[in-house]
């Protein structure tokens, strides 16, 4: 009698245990976690969107999905490498704040003082930016005639594209990365733009690593 109230006593306590996560990371929702969201998330997963994620109780349903997005680069779905090439804005998520995602789910995904929250203000707004217009349609590979100044990359394609670098190979053998797409969808219609304006010289080589079709672009 004695052993079965003890085998009950810990049962319950398993339960009890169960239904709470074991906290293991000093990252919160509110204070790491919800400003991440807020500048990479929530232009498409706002309060009105079809899967919410502006408020915690939205968010820690899906944590690990979204750790496992994240650490595979899926989300947010900005279809590009970061670093490869100078592009702005961009929208992919740094090294640093995929392993906080992660780590903050790894370690129980805690929601954390309320106090910490970002304001409304954080969030900023989004800047106007110039219309681009096609400036030279490159299939694979394309010598520059004549000195382009290029401020973008429109992708031509009608499939998705799992990797593709494009490089601008100059006269003097430098090579200049300006875009690797990396699981990019052509349902988001995106177009790269870089930081700064690309001059290409007379004689320089563009060409993309896997057969693509895509346009540099120009003010």
């Amino acid at each position: 009698m004695k052993i079965c109230r003890t085998i009950l006593v810990a049962l319950s306590t398993l339960v009890i245990l169960s239904a709470h996560d074991i906290i293991t990371t000093n990252l919160t929702y509110t204070r790491d976690i919800s400003r991440i969201f807020v500048r990479r998330c929530q232009s498409c997963h706002s309060a009105d969107a079809s899967i919410p994620l502006t408020t915690y109780e939205q968010v820690r349903p899906w944590a690990v999905s979204i750790k496992e997005q994240v650490l595979s680069r899926q989300m947010p779905p900005w279809g590009a490498v970061k670093g490869f090439g100078h592009l702005a804005p961009d929208h992919g998520l740094s090294q640093e704040e995929i392993m906080i995602i992660a780590a903050w789910v790894v370690g129980g995904a805690p929601n954390g003082n309320p106090a910490f929250l970002p304001t409304p203000a954080m969030a900023g707004s989004s800047a106007i930016l110039p219309v681009l217009k096609d400036a030279l349609m490159v299939t694979n590979q394309s010598r520059i005639e004549t000195p382009l100044t290029i401020a973008g990359i429109r992708p031509l394609t009608g499939k998705a594209i799992e990797s593709a670098r494009i490089t601008a190979t100059f006269p003097d053998g430098h090579v200049e990365p300006l875009l690797w797409l990396f699981h990019y969808n052509p349902a988001w219609q995106e177009t790269f733009r870089f930081r700064e304006k690309i001059t290409l010289p007379s004689g320089a080589i563009v060409d993309s690593a896997s057969p693509l079709q895509f346009a540099l672009e120009t003010n």
